[in-house]
């Protein structure tokens, strides 16, 4: 049954279009990020926007499975689910179709996922691109890591940026030995939000050194060198202190690298209580100005594609497009240059005359169209090249053509140049564009 014309026309909660200037400006934000990641040697990969539920739950965290959103595919009945992140896909690509890689595998994508809870924005469809480095061991690998999330913020273009890298050992140790779950969901939530008060309060009745420890993990955030003294003070197992000494050859070999890409340190998370229970190692969060939550999110998770039959080290990171977005536009960052347009206006005896030359203007590398709707008058055909995103106006005249300033005042074109687009060589008339219509 068709709607009617007074049905209330809506889209689901948590998602929204984007019109020509937003999309173009995620668009662009994806190509940078993609393009720095193949700069590091990462390989594009797409991978599907839905897959059998209980294959892709394989690889996610539990936040992640509440997350999903699920059906039944009716062509096979089998219950599937929206990819709420893409991680999971790749390390299930890299166990199965790229088994015979020893490794290091380097894979980068971009696209969409879909969450059931809606995040700090109210969107619940998120555009993401990110890498996984499969295959690459600590710290080499994860030094890697942090300088390409490091560079990934600097093709941000926004200018205010911070890396922060945590380690998930001392937060683990220290909640895994906290043997009620009601105290262990308030610590975590207290450490989170580095209150020390807080951490305080509900760490009342553990053991001293573990309640000592609790308190500490508010406080081990900022300069490496500062919060890896400070952490060391700290009782905890030989295998948490190892994991954390192992920081220091981290943070040593990216150093230099992420200071030059963002022109600040790294800073030091010990506290950060995040995916606890999902990474295996390293944390890492990219902050931007103009974004109130990270951008940026991601860590190793050495275990994930064991989950998929293929036991290989493996750490990676996504980036919010969505949040770039609007950092960028809070900052004043202009949008991206539009590529040369033209807008062929033409009468109907020269439409396909028109058609040629556009033709011919695309064979030189513009964008070029003509305009099918009626006849209009300058100014409604300048108004519309400019809302249409046509940079240029060339109007196709009954005894010549002429360029159309924005002003209405026309140009008159050599009648060798258009001979020549229409037969099919817009070179010269491409490199004779004068200033734009918009």
């Amino acid at each position: 049954m068709l709607a009617t014309p007074t049905a209330r026309i809506r889209l689901p909660a948590g998602v929204r279009d984007f019109l020509p200037q937003a999309a173009a400006r995620r668009r662009a934000i994806a190509e940078r990020l993609l393009g720095e990641f193949e700069r590091w040697g990462f390989e594009r990969i797409i991978t599907p926007l839905f897959e059998c539920a209980d294959v892709l739950e394989r690889g996610l965290g539990a936040g992640a499975r509440a997350a999903a959103i699920r059906f039944v595919e009716p062509v096979t009945g089998e219950v599937v689910a929206l990819r709420p992140d893409i991680t999971p896909q790749v390390a299930r690509l890299v166990a199965t179709r790229l088994a015979e890689v020893q490794g290091p595998v380097r894979l980068c994508y971009e696209g969409a996922v879909a969450r059931l809870s809606t995040g700090a924005r109210g969107q619940r469809e998120i555009l993401q691109a990110g890498v996984e480095l499969y295959g690459a061991a600590s710290p080499e690998g994860d030094a890697e890591a942090i300088a390409v999330a490091a560079a990934a913020l600097a093709a941000s273009q926004v200018r205010e940026v911070r890396l922060d890298v945590g380690h998930v050992a001392l937060a683990r140790h220290a909640l895994g030995a906290v043997p009620q779950e009601e105290q262990r969901a308030a610590l975590a939530l207290a450490v989170l939000r580095k209150d020390r008060g807080g951490v305080a309060r509900a760490a009342q009745g553990l053991p001293r050194p573990l309640r000592a420890l609790f308190e500490a993990l508010p406080t081990l955030y900022g300069e490496p060198r500062q919060v890896l003294a400070a952490a060391r003070e700290l009782r905890m197992p030989a295998a948490v202190r190892r994991a954390v000494d192992s920081l220091a050859d981290v943070i040593d070999a990216c150093g230099d690298v992420v200071e030059r890409a963002v022109h600040s340190a790294i800073s030091l998370d010990l506290g950060e209580v995040r995916g606890f229970d999902y990474y295996t190692g390293i944390r890492l969060a990219g902050y931007v100005a103009g974004a109130g939550d990270a951008v940026l999110l991601g860590g190793r998770y050495d275990e994930l594609a064991a989950r998929y039959g293929r036991r290989l080290s493996a750490i990676g990171f996504a980036v919010d497009i969505e949040a770039i977005a609007e950092a960028q536009s809070a900052a004043g960052l202009a949008l991206p240059g539009r590529a040369e347009g033209v807008l062929i206006a033409a009468a109907r005896a020269r439409r396909r005359e028109a058609g040629r030359i556009a033709a011919a203007l695309r064979g030189a590398g513009l964008r070029a169209a003509v305009d099918l709707g009626p006849s209009r008058a300058r100014r409604a055909l300048i108004d519309y090249a400019r809302r249409t995103g046509f940079t240029r106006v060339l109007e196709l005249q009954a005894g010549g053509a002429a360029w159309i300033a924005p002003s209405g005042s026309a140009a008159p074109v050599a009648p060798g140049l258009i001979r020549r687009a229409a037969a099919g060589d817009g070179a010269a008339l491409a490199a004779a564009l004068p200033g734009g219509a918009d």
